[in-house]
């Protein structure tokens, strides 16, 4: 199985939601594309983006779910 995405947003925010999903037990994983720090001339953040497991998206959809609806 693959990974699947569940959020994509600020930093702030990915961070709290992978808190969230890795207290049920599920393994969280974080791509961060920003090329600040490489081009920091560039004022373009990106979001960060959080993915799980495929298989693991029945386990903590509503956790996400309760997590968007905070947004």
């Amino acid at each position: 199985m693959g990974l699947v995405k569940i959020f994509s947003g600020s930093e702030a925010l990915a961070l709290d939601l992978k808190q969230r999903v890795e207290a049920t037990g599920i393994s969280v994983e974080l791509r961060n594309n920003n090329q600040a720090n490489v081009f920091p001339s560039l004022n373009n953040a990106k979001a960060v983006e959080v993915f799980i497991q495929e298989n693991d998206f029945m386990k903590v959809n509503t956790v996400v779910e309760e997590f968007k609806m905070g947004l």
